[in-house]
């Protein structure tokens, strides 16, 4: 999960004057960028997730995000960032897993860009020292422990496992220097609220849904996803079955059954299954095609 308080730098920024009319849209939002891999739920889950915690801070931002079609692609991943930073983004999140964007993010930086990167999986300072200001990042040792204590006992290891702050399985790597005054404290807060259930990420109080995205929604994933009059989703039905897309095609693996996400208000991600499912296009995220 990639709640992004951590991205209370935008404020900074406008605060202190150093953006341009470039980096505003024309609703006057500033511009942020999202590298992604593939166009499914666990790519979309992870950067709806990261906009809904900008916004959650920052108000006036709009997402664009665009897609390598692949998980690794130092070339891709990089082209793709300095397509965003010249089209005028601030911040370039991504959910793949080279070094390419918050590379490129650095470089840009050094020549003079206001432009910053949250990586994933990795700590990106090596790389990006002045740009970087953390990534999202899993905590294998979670598992390896759970793993390695089914193998002692003899039980056998649950093959949909699924944890996340409240076994501490996912963290924030450590805080780049550039990152706003504060933005520790706001972290811990965050993730503390996260653990005793008062922050629901995907809350659907905090985004509306436009008719246009809740046809995209089902034409990209099969979910059925309604919404109120206010554009706040009241329901949404997910097959649960599970497709393969290495072969860029999906493929049926396994079929499972139909649920509805939405429990008290809140889309519960992977509690159904481990394997993400959010695939809801919501709306001030603009998703290439």
């Amino acid at each position: 999960m990639e709640l992004s308080d951590r991205v209370m730098k935008l404020q900074e920024l406008v605060d202190n004057g150093k953006l341009a009319a470039a980096n505003y849209d024309d609703n006057g939002n500033v511009k942020v960028g999202y590298v992604g891999a593939y166009n499914y739920a666990e790519v979309v889950s992870g950067y709806t997730a990261f906009y809904l915690g900008i916004k959650s801070v920052f108000p006036k931002v709009t997402m664009y995000v665009d897609y390598t079609q692949s998980w690794f692609d130092v070339d891709k991943e990089a082209a793709m960032a300095e397509k965003f930073i010249g089209e005028g983004c601030v911040i370039i999140g991504q959910h793949a897993d080279s070094t390419g964007a918050p590379s490129a993010c650095e470089a840009a930086w050094k020549d003079g860009k206001v432009v910053y990167s949250v990586g994933y999986n990795v700590d990106m300072l090596d790389v990006a020292p002045d740009a970087a200001l953390t990534s999202a990042s899993n905590n294998w040792g979670v598992y390896y422990t759970y793993a390695f204590k089914c193998l002692q006992d003899g039980k056998a290891i649950d093959t949909d496992w699924a944890e996340g702050y409240d076994a501490d399985a996912v963290k924030l790597t450590p805080l780049g220097a550039n990152c706003a005054a504060g933005t520790q404290e706001k972290v811990d807060k965050v993730i503390a609220g996260i653990k005793d259930g008062s922050i629901k990420v995907f809350d659907t109080s905090a985004f509306t849904v436009s008719a246009a995205n809740i046809e995209a929604t089902k034409n990209a994933s099969g979910a059925v996803v309604t919404t109120g009059a206010d554009g706040h989703v009241t329901g949404c039905s997910i097959d649960m079955s599970y497709l393969d897309f290495s072969t860029g095609k999906p493929v049926l693996v396994y079929q499972g059954q139909t649920v509805e996400a939405i429990v008290n208000g809140a889309f519960t991600e992977s509690t159904f299954r481990s394997a993400p499912y959010f695939s809801i296009r919501i709306d001030g995220i603009n998703e290439a095609a």
